[in-house]
């Protein structure tokens, strides 16, 4: 039995590098491609080891004074748009748990009922400028996605129900403790996993989020990181493909538009994997124990 325990660890071990080197593998390609030298791109295709290091890409980026503002207000809307919506999706993964609360079911369906279908595009366009007013303003960043996500709210919910224990919450509610008191100060404390979870995911969501302001925004001042970029690149391939007048093929050539696209994808994700590492151990942990009964 011991050897093949062992026998199996060493399987799992193999399966696991293996598993590791083909996620690190792309992104390792992906950053070193992305400080690869144009012509090295173009002659021998992409590479793990640069023939010539060449920073033109991130020179090209950095040089619109605009992207460290940008960043800052990707910062703001992702720091305040994740804890505001953690806050909400909490508030009412609770409510769902609370035994015999009138409506309950009517709740539940609608959740379930907005999973399945939406307004779409143009409705949510019209109400969000029209009825809220919130265009080419902070809000439009913020309140679009900070509503209830129906996915999050299940695993809350799921991890309330099988992972706090009834027997306390009971005790709590003969000693006449309300269910807001409950919730600070039981049921918040015992579920940091699926906090830390439900927020990554959140972050996530606000983070790589490009299209509000595509729909919203047309102040400058007010375009967050990943819509700049998206702009960035849309404006280099407008210009490397036209070749009209002399002065576009010059700044068209002058323009590295392959290592771009390679630098613009690593300058949008670094920071949230740099940030992952430290909400893996809950991320994991939170989505493993909210889908099953302990």
């Amino acid at each position: 039995m011991v050897k093949k325990d062992k026998g199996f660890q060493f399987l799992d071990h193999v399966v696991l590098i293996i598993m590791a080197l083909l996620v690190i593998f792309p992104l390792a390609l992906l950053i070193m491609s992305s400080m690869s030298a144009e012509s090295d791109i173009i002659k021998d295709g992409y590479s793990l080891i640069p023939k010539t290091f060449d920073f033109s890409a991130y020179k090209y980026i950095f040089a619109e004074g605009s992207v460290f503002h940008a960043y800052l207000i990707t910062i703001l809307v992702t720091l305040l748009g994740t804890v505001i919506s953690v806050i909400i999706t909490t508030l009412f993964a609770y409510t769902l748990t609370v035994p015999g609360l009138p409506g309950k079911g009517i709740l539940s369906f609608l959740v379930l009922f907005t999973m399945l279908f939406s307004g779409g595009l143009v409705p949510s366009y019209m109400m969000w400028t029209q009825i809220f007013h919130i265009k080419n303003h902070f809000a439009a960043l913020l309140v679009p996605n900070m509503l209830c996500n129906a996915f999050h709210l299940m695993i809350c919910r799921s991890y309330f129900q099988n992972n706090i224990p009834k027997e306390v919450l009971e005790s709590a509610r003969i000693d006449g403790m309300n269910e807001f008191g409950i919730f600070f100060k039981i049921v918040l404390p015992l579920s940091l996993p699926i906090l830390a979870t439900i927020g990554f995911m959140k972050a996530l969501m606000y983070w790589n989020d490009w299209t509000n302001s595509l729909y919203y925004i047309t102040d400058k001042d007010l375009v967050g990181i990943q819509a700049l970029l998206n702009n960035m690149l849309t404006n280099a391939q407008y210009l490397s493909q036209s070749m009209d007048a002399s002065s576009v093929v010059t700044d068209a050539a002058s323009i590295p538009s392959l290592s771009l696209r390679l630098a613009i994808a690593v300058v949008g994700m670094l920071p949230m994997i740099l940030l992952y590492p430290f909400f893996q151990k809950y991320y994991m942990k939170g989505l493993t124990v909210g889908a099953v009964k302990g």
